[in-house]
C-alpha cells in the first residue's frame, strides 16, 4: 500500500509539472478576481507544503533528505501569505519549476516503508488529526491536488 502512494505522489507531481510547464509566465502574476492569489503563488506553496509535510512525516533532514527550498519560501508561499503582501522578488516560472523536478525526483527515493512509521506527535489540522507519516503523506497529496484544480481554474480565467 506505502508504494501505491508513492506512486499516486509521483503520478500528481507529473501532472502538475506538465499543467505548470503549459502556462506562459506572463500569467503566472495576474491575480484574477474572486482569487486571493496567484498561479505563481499556488506553485511555490505546493512546493512549499510538500516540504513540509515531508518534514513532518518522515522527520527530514534525518532519514537523509533535507529541506532543499530556499528561505524565502517561507515569506513567499506558506498558509496565510498573498502576493500583495511580499516584498521580496518570488522566483522565475523556471526556478519553480526546476523545484518541482527536484522533489519528483525525490519522491522516487523514498524509502516506501517510511510512510508506515508513526509520527512522534499527531500532526492536527483543523478538525483532522493524522499518526502515521502515511496519512499525512496522503494528505500532501490531497493538498496538491486541490491547488491543482486552482491553478486549472486561474489559468481559465486569465487566458480569457
Amino acid at each position: 500500500m506505502s508504494g501505491m502512494i508513492i506512486s499516486t505522489a509521483k503520478i500528481v507531481r507529473q501532472v502538475v509539472l506538465q499543467q505548470v510547464q503549459t502556462i506562459p509566465e506572463e500569467l503566472f502574476d495576474i491575480q484574477a478576481a474572486g482569487f486571493n492569489n496567484t498561479i505563481r503563488w499556488n506553485v511555490g506553496h505546493i512546493i512549499y507544503w510538500l516540504d513540509q509535510y515531508s518534514i513532518l512525516s518522515f522527520g527530514f533532514p534525518s532519514v537523509g533528505f533535507p529541506s532543499v527550498i530556499p528561505d524565502s519560501y517561507v515569506a513567499l508561499f506558506s498558509s496565510g501569505t498573498k502576493p500583495s503582501d511580499w516584498t521580496s522578488a518570488p522566483p522565475s516560472k523556471e526556478e519553480l519549476v526546476e523545484m518541482l523536478k527536484a522533489q519528483l525526483s525525490r519522491l522516487s527515493e523514498l524509502p516506501p516503508e517510511l510512510l508506515e512509521k508513526e509520527l512522534s506527535t499527531p500532526y492536527a489540522f483543523g478538525p483532522f488529526e493524522f499518526n502515521t507519516a502515511g496519512e499525512l503523506f496522503n494528505f500532501a497529496l490531497i493538498h496538491e491536488s486541490i491547488h491543482l484544480g486552482t491553478i486549472s481554474s486561474q489559468l481559465k480565467v486569465v487566458s480569457c
